[in-house]
């Protein structure tokens, strides 16, 4: 696996986003048997008290933990522990060069590797958009871990319900618009 890594000059100087960056390195190596990926790092925020309850931000596409800089002090203000990862390929996080060392399956797995490397327990999941995708089935599979889910954005489908008609619009706007104005 070929790992991109964003050099940490891009990220000086952003408007109140002046936290403190931590890394996780991803033993990837167990999620695809018979290959050896090194060096794969998770960035996440982590601010406030660490015996303060933990409240776990998962951000969507094409967005990272830049999308709760807003939210963080405000947290942390009121005496929680705000944790904020980049999912692999996002902000801080190590970005793999090839589409097919990304899935659903493998951004779930790298997600609850460092949840449970870092030990959280009593948190609240605040997700939205993809990161509602990944963290509630995070949650789910680690009940354990949770009291509380806010959900922005964002649905667990089950193959029951029939997916929006914005949602298929999303699909065939991200996938094949020569334009995608982020901002």
């Amino acid at each position: 696996m070929k790992i991109l890594r964003t050099p940490d000059d891009r990220f000086r100087n952003l408007p109140g986003y002046e936290f403190a960056p931590h890394y996780f390195d991803l033993k990837t190596a167990e999620l695809r048997s018979g290959v050896q990926d090194e060096g794969l790092r998770l960035h996440y925020v982590d601010e406030g008290p660490s015996a303060g309850t933990p409240i776990l931000m998962l951000h969507g596409e094409p967005s990272w933990s830049f999308l709760y800089r807003k939210m963080i002090p405000v947290f942390v203000k009121a005496g929680f522990r705000a944790v904020a990862p980049d999912l692999v390929g996002f902000g801080k996080s190590d970005k793999p060069s090839e589409p097919d060392d990304y899935s659903y399956a493998k951004h779930v797995a790298w997600i609850t590797q460092w949840l449970e490397a870092i030990n959280l327990r009593h948190a609240t999941l605040v997700c939205q958009d993809w990161g509602s995708l990944i963290g509630l089935r995070v949650a789910m599979e680690n009940q354990d871990r949770f009291d509380r889910i806010v959900v922005a954005n964002g649905f667990l489908p089950t193959a029951r319900q029939s997916v929006p008609f914005a949602f298929h619009a999303w699909r065939a706007f991200a996938a094949y618009s020569p334009l995608f104005p982020i901002g």
